[in-house]
């Protein structure tokens, strides 16, 4: 199975060719808890130049959005780097006072230099975010226009071009931001170039006469899937190589979204927000080496590894359980023991893999670390059931009355790892429900912790009540499965697997009985 997961691709252009340079690439410096939604954060230069040094050598340009957090050293740095162009941003808001400080400050630097600074921007995405009026926008923009000598641009989706037609007037060119992953009718990765490139011949068409420079595009490596959108590194290297290889056959300019991977992001967009760099936040290298194969999991051999050991430690257990009581468990059981073990197996490397990348803060790092635990420790107090004929636990062996509690090791590390299953199985089917969009789909985890639960029911008591709490839980899960399975779509795999897993611990935990305490 790892065998298949991990197979490589090889690319017939390589994302970062090494005989040719990228055109340009958006460019923010922070690292680690740097973020620009501090307003006092503010970048050195040295790490300004550290990162431009490493840029130079792939790229002839990098694209700003702003002058604040030390972002307007960059067209000096890039002056005393060499060989790099700078597409100068000028951020614009709904603060006027901000607005007035950013153009003089940009206005300045185009004078200071000319020889680096090739074109400015000004406004990304203002329309989009209803910061400003379109009249306003295109004051600021001619304003600029009569200061500086480069040619000037306005940066928006482009749906927002269309709905703006006024800003068409007042600008050089025209530059738009095509996301395919983030379209409102998500594009798969195999058709995100032909959708790039579909787009921009529809807006050379709507605006006639003046270059259409995409001025953001590209892929994320990582996060939730959108409908058949699938982030991934696999992914991630196909559709830029693919966009890359139209661009050079047809002649367009592209700045790619974007240099380096920004942690900050995942405080507004989740994962998926953090990935969309070429270069990883952290170790600052290319994800895709020139030449080298491109693999979803380069560490498939560590994992595969540690799921054979899991799966090997649940039979060790199970066998030794055996030992202790003389008595030959039936088929179902072992079948149990066996499915138990394959699935956290095969799953413990994905889920340590997605708990890596999808846990963000503290409290992420709680809830992901949590749902692994429990992942890699269901198999293995459940094998002990299985061949000990012992049923599924309830929460009143926890939580009960005093004498309604069976306090035996088994009985607390099976409660208490069904509970945390089960709540935090409710909490995402929750968040799913009412603010889906940035969340991740813990499908792996969750599989291996309720996998092992659902081989109990061949245990389950004859007879007894049914707990008032596990009910709740299961009429929760269910409706919240329905939902999400409707809002997601059917071409949403991660969405049909985790909805598939809720169900199956709704009715593990609705066949769950607890016996009769006597008044």
């Amino acid at each position: 199975m790892w065998w298949w997961l991990a197979t490589p691709i090889t690319l017939a252009r390589a994302p970062i060719d090494p005989s040719a340079k990228l055109q340009c690439v958006s460019y923010a410096p922070f690292r680690g808890d740097q973020t620009p939604l501090n307003e006092w954060t503010h970048i050195d230069a040295e790490q300004i130049e550290q990162d431009l040094r490493q840029l130079k050598d792939i790229s002839e340009c990098v694209r700003t959005y702003s002058i604040e957090n030390g972002l307007d050293q960059v067209p000096a740095i890039a002056a005393k780097v060499g060989g790099l162009k700078v597409i100068q941003g000028i951020w614009l808001s709904s603060n006027r006072v901000k607005n007035f400080s950013q153009v003089a400050t940009v206005v300045r630097l185009t004078k200071e230099f000319p020889a680096v600074i090739s074109s400015v921007v000004v406004g990304n995405e203002v329309l989009l975010r209803g910061e400003m009026t379109t009249a306003d926008l295109a004051a600021i923009i001619r304003s600029v226009k009569a200061q500086v000598t480069v040619p000037v641009t306005y940066a928006d989706v482009w749906e927002y071009w269309l709905k703006n037609r006024e800003i068409y007037e007042a600008v050089d060119f025209v530059t738009i931001h095509i996301l395919p992953y983030w379209e409102d009718m998500p594009i798969r990765a195999k058709f995100a170039a032909s959708h790039v490139n579909s787009i921009r011949q529809q807006m050379a068409v709507a605006f006639p006469g003046k270059e259409i420079l995409i001025g953001e595009t590209g892929w994320p490596s990582e996060g939730r899937m959108r409908e058949g959108a699938l982030p991934s590194r696999t992914n991630q290297a196909r559709v830029v190589s693919e966009i890359l290889a139209l661009a050079k056959a047809q002649g367009f300019r592209v700045n790619l979204i974007e240099a380096y991977d920004q942690p900050w992001k995942r405080r507004l967009e989740g994962t998926v927000g953090g990935y969309w760099g070429l270069l990883d936040s952290i170790h600052r290298s290319l994800k895709y080496p020139p030449g080298e194969p491109i693999s979803n999991f380069p560490f498939w051999k560590s994992y595969m590894g540690a799921g054979m050991g899991l799966s090997v430690l649940v039979f060790v257990v199970a066998g030794l359980t055996l030992r202790r009581r003389p008595w030959t468990p039936r088929f179902s059981a072992w079948l149990g023991v066996g499915i138990s073990a394959t699935a956290g197996g095969i799953l413990l490397g994905v889920a340590f893999d997605k708990m890596y990348y999808e846990s963000y803060g503290w409290g992420g790092w709680l809830q992901w670390g949590a749902l692994l635990a429990a992942g890699i420790l269901s198999p293995i107090f459940c094998s002990q059931a299985l061949v000990s004929g012992r049923g599924l636990p309830t929460f009143l062996e926890l939580l009960g009355p005093r004498d309604g509690r069976k306090w035996s090791k088994l009985s607390v590390a099976l409660g208490l790892t069904l509970a945390v299953t089960a709540v935090i199985a409710s909490e995402t089917a929750l968040g799913f429900v009412f603010d889906p969009r940035y969340r991740d789909f813990p499908f792996a985890s969750l599989t291996m912790a309720v996998v092992p639960f659902a081989m109990l029911l061949v245990n389950r008591p004859q007879s007894g009540v049914r707990p008032i709490a596990e009910a709740i839980f299961a009429g929760l899960l269910a409706l919240s499965a329905i939902y999400v399975l409707l809002n997601e779509g059917r071409e949403n795999w991660q969405s049909l697997w985790t909805c598939t897993i809720y169900l199956v611990l709704a009715f593990t935990l609705w066949r769950a009985r607890a016996e009769q305490i006597p008044e």
